[in-house]
């Protein structure tokens, strides 16, 4: 009767057997656009395979009848001649197949791997943004980088080394059987033995993988966290260098010690391998002399001769499928590591009967939306509860309260980047959802308090909203965007580099450029996001005119922290709460004596 503890063990791999065949199917159909390089592989695989098989066979034939003819008649040089020219034919034309067979491997194996990433980056641009904001950028490059990386040797490899091994293998047991059955019985008598050892090895390994590849993932995000400009400036401005040195180098032992478990842990497998299969001529010459001794074979000098040969020819092709075993099984674990990130379904995507946004509508309305992030507390307040507003096309709209009031939760729910819990996010009067969010995207323009620009030039930052963009248009946006002067100022213009995140430049120059990479979108909605709360007085002034510029003509809707720069808005929205408390003009708001006047008293008072 089985034991408990047995009982579970069967149950776990009974369990475990249909998530393999499920990962190796799903590895297998990496492979399937690329059928006919396979196939000619296979071919040249098999036929050199084959073809090296024959070598110890002439072998003996070399001893037999060229060296030691029967009646000791002396060598036979003209026999001896076609046998070793036979030989070294066949020399030739394996190594001309296998340089033929390892460039197709190469080819494929990096063509799937390359395919795999940008399957991957392209299902996590596809991710929603709640997505990002809840894993670390490191751990995203891990898995792009370490994971597919840690994947290649398998992709480029596996088929040519399964395939010929395989053959090799069983062309090699072929011959020795041919040659003699005895000697076969002896040398494969304990690899049943070995076939077991490496599965319970590659359990380990694969364990292993997991961890390494996690911690791998854990030293790309410290590296990407304290290595960005951002990073440094905040560990060089509170002196903790040491500290972030000292994360790093803990995470680095910890590496360290799993890929020398990773590396060690097939070791002692590999060397007993070795050791056995090493072994086996000598005993093979110790049978022989056994059997010739009993008069139990009819065995000669040049059969001994090619069956040793040949069993050495067995050991690099057994130990090398046995590698591609442990190789497998670890690989098993980085590509469940990367379906895990394919098998994410994005929680916002377009309806199948989405139609395009209506692009001369810049018509924007909350009916009744309420909104809670995923990874709120069970029974928290809600971010934003029941708030309903309509605005207008060409309309100044503003959006004040205190932090946390539920301000930018508004700005992100007009294009979708994330799904009101309930109600309706209307554009030009229509459910944001019944849109294709790329044409709804299209129709807005966002900038935020914290400018993004790319270590590019000057240009390049523009052209990522309009990559078809004449130098004329660039200088348009520039020149409304009060920006133009400036960039000519550099010595290098509209070619100047910016630097990482756009560091060589002021937050006021940034925010400008910002303002003018909208522009050359020409959306018809403007979505400003606190855009000058960071900036001085002056650099606010100045921003605040290219603002002004860029609202003109298109519905704008302003997400304000300083009051100063909506009392022009012709509808200002007061939240609280996640609620609108107040609605109204600049005016009507201060006359009523409410949250707003209280909100503009203080200001006042502080700028005093």
């Amino acid at each position: 009767m089985m034991g408990g503890g047995d009982a579970n063990a069967q149950r776990a791999r009974n369990a475990e057997a249909p998530k393999v065949e499920h990962l190796f199917r799903r590895i297998t159909e990496l492979f399937t656009a690329y059928r006919m390089p396979i196939i000619l592989t296979i071919v040249l695989v098999l036929i050199a395979a084959a073809l090296s098989v024959v070598p110890p066979l002439l072998t003996a034939r070399a001893f037999d009848v060229g060296l030691f003819p029967p009646g000791n008649t002396g060598p036979n040089v003209p026999a001896l001649a076609e046998i070793v020219g036979a030989m070294i034919a066949l020399y030739v034309i394996t190594t001309l197949l296998g340089v033929w067979q390892t460039y197709l491997t190469a080819t494929v194996g990096n063509k799937v791997m390359g395919a795999l990433r940008v399957r991957l980056f392209s299902h996590l641009q596809a991710m929603e943004l709640s997505f990002f904001t809840k894993t670390k950028t490191g751990i995203i490059q891990s898995r792009l980088q370490n994971d597919v990386g840690g994947v290649a040797s398998v992709l480029t490899n596996t088929i040519s080394s399964v395939l010929g091994n395989t053959v090799t293998v069983i062309a090699a047991f072929v011959a020795m059987l041919l040659l003699n059955w005895q000697l076969t019985v002896v040398a494969v008598l304990l690899m049943p033995i070995l076939v077991i050892a490496q599965r319970r090895v590659g359990q380990v390994r694969a364990r292993i993988a997991t961890k390494t590849q996690e911690s791998l993932s854990d030293m790309t995000a410290i590296t990407q966290e304290t290595l960005s400009v951002s990073g440094i400036l905040l560990s060089k401005s509170f002196n903790r260098q040491s500290t972030e040195i000292a994360r790093y180098s803990n995470e680095n032992a910890n590496q360290v010690r799993l890929q020398v478990s990773q590396q060690m842990s097939g070791q002692w497998f590999f060397a007993m391998v070795s050791i056995f299969l090493s072994s086996i001529p000598a005993i093979v010459y110790l049978v022989a002399g056994f059997l010739l001794h009993n008069g139990a074979a009819d065995i000669t000098a040049g059969t001994i001769v090619a069956f040793t040969t040949v069993q050495a020819r067995l050991l690099f092709p057994l130990l090398g499928l046995l590698r591609v075993a442990l190789d497998l099984q670890t690989s098993g674990a980085l590509f469940a590591r990367i379906f895990e990130y394919l098998d994410l379904k994005p929680q916002i995507a377009d309806a199948p009967a989405a139609v395009e946004a209506p692009r001369a509508l810049g018509r924007v309305g909350f009916d009744d939306v309420s909104f809670k992030y995923a990874d709120a507390s069970p029974g928290s307040r809600p971010t934003l509860d029941r708030v309903s507003f309509d605005i207008e096309p060409g309309q100044f709209a503003a959006f004040v309260g205190p932090s946390g009031a539920g301000k930018t939760t508004i700005s992100y729910l007009i294009p979708r980047f994330y799904e009101a819990t309930s109600g309706r996010v209307l554009f030009g009067g229509v459910d944001v959802r019944d849109l294709q969010q790329q044409s709804l995207i299209a129709n807005l323009g966002i900038v935020s308090q914290e400018t993004y620009l790319f270590h590019a030039t000057i240009a390049d930052n523009l052209r990522y909203a309009k990559p078809d963009a004449t130098q004329q248009e660039l200088e348009a946006s520039a020149k409304l965007a009060n920006i133009h002067d400036r960039i000519l100022s550099f010595d290098d213009g509209y070619d100047t580099v910016v630097g990482e995140r756009g560091y060589r430049l002021s937050g006021g120059e940034k925010q400008r450029i910002a303002i003018a990479r909208v522009l050359l979108k020409d959306p018809a909605v403007l979505i400003l996001d606190e855009a000058t709360s960071a900036l001085d007085s002056i650099s606010e002034r100045i921003v605040q005119q290219a603002l002004d510029t860029a609202a003109r003509g298109r519905t704008t809707i302003a997400i304000a922290h300083r009051l100063s720069t909506i009392v022009a808005a012709d509808v200002i929205f007061v939240i609280e709460d996640g609620s609108i408390v107040e609605r109204g003009t600049h005016a009507e708001l201060l006359a009523r004596g409410g949250a707003y006047a209280g909100l503009y008293s203080e200001q006042v008072t502080a700028a005093v």
